[in-house]
């Protein structure tokens, strides 16, 4: 066995410690629940029809895959960067490195925007029916000035918001029970698809949709350095999240399919407001609608917070402009790196689509998924001071298999999308090595 000293002796950090256990657990779940369901079920409707559980029993296990490589890896190396931490150690590449957290990093900020798109829909329009442009981009400058304030405080809103999202789902759950044991609903359209559509296909269409309510796991990945103990809470956290997430989003698939026809999920941006006005039970349009509002809100301040520490991470790496690495006196938080992530984010509102938004989101994180199953496998050389988890061998090796296969099934739209980022990223790394060469040479 290895020193049981503390990972804060051992990793030294310019951020403030201040995520427990219970909190580390309630913002991956807080970020896969409110980036996911909420958000997508309509959309997912279009793909599977009825059939809204099985690509999400599907998305779940391939996430739980690539889980077990970040459990290992992020117990290993506690830094924040997350996965462009892991590459540059595995692949010893500045350029791989940037790559990959780039990725991420792109992922981010779309995340956001669609995520903002789906605060200013439907559910927004219960209290005020206004353009939903202007209110994702506001929502976003709120957004960021909570980032702002301190991991603590955006902590603690977390930690509210978390457990009112849940009860929101629980409220679709029940009242569809209620409805379905006074004899509404119909239990036959969780086993229909689309007319025309086969099983394989459909789900596996429907499945890289649904990956994206469970990419909550590598956002806590890049806020590692402010967790307390991180060997012992982060694979508690992680997989008890992802698991209770898993079957909330199970049963709330279920109840959708059994309260509504796809088609009506499917025209609406407020799907499970729907759910619930359909199901007859007293609960009010607005109650409801803000509880989802909460939600929503909630997986938009986790990933800004990702986005944020990343482009932190990345900057002292040197693979971003400096500028981005610094941090308010006070509060302790990485400023710059919240402005821009921040108005990127506001900008990518102007596309509009939060299908494409949400396509794009897991075409990038399965470019950096693919890196960490990897990344796991080459590091295995690698060995540390401090003890951590270790997964079984064949989990990477499925990860990296379940990947390509997801990353065959993308469109072409999506592909290009993600490459219009990603040069963009490739413009701000080569301006990173430029000033710091000009540093270097100031300094020599």
């Amino acid at each position: 066995m290895t020193s049981e000293k503390t990972v804060d002796e051992q990793a030294p950090t310019e951020l403030r410690r201040g995520i427990s256990g219970p909190l580390l657990f309630a913002f991956i779940l807080g970020d896969v629940l409110g980036a996911g369901i909420y958000a997508l079920m309509g959309v997912l409707a279009g793909e599977v029809g009825g059939m809204l559980w099985a690509p999400l029993v599907v998305a779940l296990l391939l996430a739980l895959l690539t889980a077990g490589s970040y459990a290992e890896l992020v117990t290993k190396y506690p830094k924040a960067g997350g996965a462009a931490v892991f590459a540059e150690r595995a692949f010893r590449s500045p350029l791989v490195s940037f790559l990959v957290g780039f990725c991420m990093l792109a992922a981010g900020v779309v995340s956001a925007a669609g995520l903002a798109l789906a605060f200013a829909g439907d559910y927004f329009a219960t209290f005020i029916d206004v353009p939903p442009i202007p209110v994702a981009m506001a929502f976003l400058v709120l957004v960021g000035a909570l980032n702002a304030r301190g991991i603590r405080e955006s902590m603690g809103a977390n930690f509210v918001m978390t457990a009112i999202e849940l009860s929101g789902l629980v409220i679709v759950i029940a009242v569809v029970s209620v409805m379905f044991a006074s004899g509404g609903g119909e239990l036959s359209r969780v086993g229909q698809l689309p007319e025309g559509s086969g099983l394989a296909t459909a789900v596996l269409g429907g499945a890289i949709i649904a990956y994206y309510s469970f990419v909550g796991f590598e956002t806590s990945a890049n806020v590692i350095e402010e967790v307390t103990h991180p060997r012992k809470v982060y694979p508690r956290a992680l997989f008890g999240a992802l698991l209770t997430a898993g079957v909330v989003y199970v049963l709330v698939g279920l109840a959708s399919a059994i309260a509504l026809p796809a088609s009506e999920l499917e025209d609406s941006s407020g799907p499970l407001l729907a759910v619930v006005e359909a199901s007859g039970v007293a609960i009010p349009s607005w109650l409801f609608s803000l509880i989802a509002l909460v939600a929503v809100a909630n997986g938009a301040l986790l990933t800004m917070i990702m986005s944020s520490r990343l482009a932190y991470g990345m900057a002292q790496q040197g693979l971003l402009p400096e500028v981005l690495s610094k941090v308010l006196p006070k509060r302790r938080t990485p400023w710059v790196a919240i402005i821009a992530t921040t108005v990127v984010a506001m900008l990518l509102t102007l596309v509009g689509d939060l299908g494409t938004l949400a396509e794009t989101v897991v075409l990038l994180l399965l470019i950096v998924f693919l890196s960490a199953n990897v990344s796991v496998l080459v590091l295995r050389r690698d060995h540390v001071e401090n003890d951590h988890f270790r997964v079984w061998t064949f989990v990477p090796v499925l990860g990296i298999a379940s990947c390509i296969l997801l990353l065959t099934q993308q469109r072409p739209i999506v592909w290009l999308f993600a490459a219009i980022l990603v040069a963009v990223g490739a413009v701000l790394f080569f301006i990173a090595r430029w000033g710091r060469r000009r540093s270097d040479a100031r300094k020599a």
